[in-house]
């Protein structure tokens, strides 16, 4: 179905035009914005260099940018120290004060997601693919690499290309055991992840509307998958509530026009829907999850963590299932938080104790065996089930290793089964 003919904005078109302080911009159009946040996390080390060589000596507004170390924490390697040493360093000789460092650390996302520092009409940009998640803010969110990061944090302004929509509408309610990991696993199917390439997603709809935050980070999130340059949802009371103790500056809140433009709308009933899953080796290769259930796939590693779906609500609902039950033999069960905070709140919850009893490991908190950069790596031919966001050949350590992506109480049906399941079974 093609979208709406009328000349209104889309979410992202209005976003972007306030970032240019224009009346409308359209897509296709290279538009200068005003940045509100910047985001570096280790791969931000890489700014340092082209931020001296263009000459540039102060960062543009130190408490614009916020720095959070999350790949390899604390340090797993020298290659990693040596970055966490250059962003310290360059921290300190650029006065910048929002430095996470390890011990009050997190995934970046999440940092800015729980501290309020994205808020609805603002662009935002980082050094990291699945900066798209903070767009559940009603805000333009968006990665970028460590050249456009040294401009950004020089002079505070980025050209951008406006792009086209693709509205996405939702309706129809989630059954039992249905999560909205399984709602984006199933646009992932549809749109696929060439899809949206240097597109907006903007999802609405009254299913959408329903949301939780923590649930609109995780839709957003994974549009990374599907090449998008952004994921949005407008902001409402929902949004308003989340932010209102902890905004770290004023809200420009934005809606798109009832006669926006968008390139492709797309309807989504969940009514009936089953769990989904994504098999290996692509995060469009999505399937419900009784049919794969039904092959009886054996798991080495199960991988409940990142950016992805590491928020309480996600621990909390996985160690509900897995009170009264072990990990089984022969798994290797991996619990990260999200954050630092998250870690401190399952502590308090007693969720710690719930998973390290049935025989998990819970972790601190990072990026960890998401990326295949620290505890976790897979050997070649293991199997993973993983509620992270992508399973490309090599992303969670060797090419051979095959990982299942799905919602966090799946992947811990899968602990305590030993193989894909469907987790409607043991709710």
């Amino acid at each position: 179905m093609s979208g709406g003919n009328g000349h209104g904005l889309t979410l992202a078109e209005k976003v972007l035009a306030r970032a240019a302080g224009v009346d409308r911009v359209v897509p296709g159009e290279i538009v200068e914005g005003n940045v509100d946040l910047a985001m570096m996390h280790e791969q931000g080390a890489q700014t340092v260099a082209p931020f001296h060589q263009m000459g540039a000596e102060k960062v543009w507004d130190p408490d614009r940018v916020v720095i959070a170390i999350d790949h390899w924490v604390p340090a797993s390697t020298e290659g990693a120290a040596v970055l966490h040493r250059i962003l310290r360093k360059f921290a300190a000789e650029t006065n910048l004060p929002h430095f996470y460092d390890v011990g009050q650390h997190g995934i970046c996302h999440q940092i800015l997601a729980e501290n309020g520092w994205v808020v609805p009409g603002d662009l935002a940009v980082g050094t990291d693919s699945h900066t798209n998640m903070l767009g559940a803010m009603g805000a333009l969110a968006t990665g970028i690499g460590p050249t456009e990061m040294a401009a950004v944090l020089a002079l505070g302004r980025l050209w951008l290309k406006v792009p086209p929509t693709i509205q996405v509408r939702v309706h129809g309610s989630m059954g039992r055991g249905v999560t909205a990991k399984d709602l984006v696993l199933r646009v992932l199917g549809e749109i696929r992840t060439d899809g949206a390439t240097y597109k907006s997603i903007e999802f609405t709809g009254p299913a959408i509307a329903a949301l939780s935050m923590p649930e609109r980070f995780t839709i957003c999130n994974m549009t990374t998958e599907m090449g998008a340059k952004c994921g949005m949802v407008a902001p409402d009371q929902t949004t308003f509530d989340y932010l209102a103790p902890i905004a770290k500056h004023a809200m420009h809140p934005l809606r798109p026009d009832a006669d926006a433009r968008y390139e492709r709308v797309l309807e989504i009933d969940l009514d009936g829907m089953p769990p989904m899953v994504a098999c290996p080796f692509s995060p469009d290769n999505v399937r419900p999850l009784p049919d794969v259930a039904r092959e009886h796939i054996k798991v080495d590693q199960v991988f409940l963590g990142s950016c992805t779906n590491a928020r309480i609500e996600d621990l909390r609902e996985g160690a509900a299932l897995m009170k009264g039950h072990r990990v089984a033999k022969g798994v290797r069960f991996i619990v990260t938080p999200a954050s630092t905070a998250i870690y401190d709140q399952c502590l308090k919850e007693g969720i710690i104790e719930t998973f390290t009893e049935a025989g998990a490991v819970f972790t601190n908190s990072s990026c960890s065996a998401c990326f295949g950069g620290n505890m976790g790596i897979l050997a070649p031919d293991e199997v993973c089930a993983s509620s992270s966001n992508r399973n490309f050949p090599g992303r969670m350590g060797a090419k051979e290793a095959r990982i299942y992506l799905m919602s966090p109480v799946a992947t811990v049906a899968a602990a305590i089964r030993g193989e894909v399941v469907d987790h409607r079974e043991l709710l």
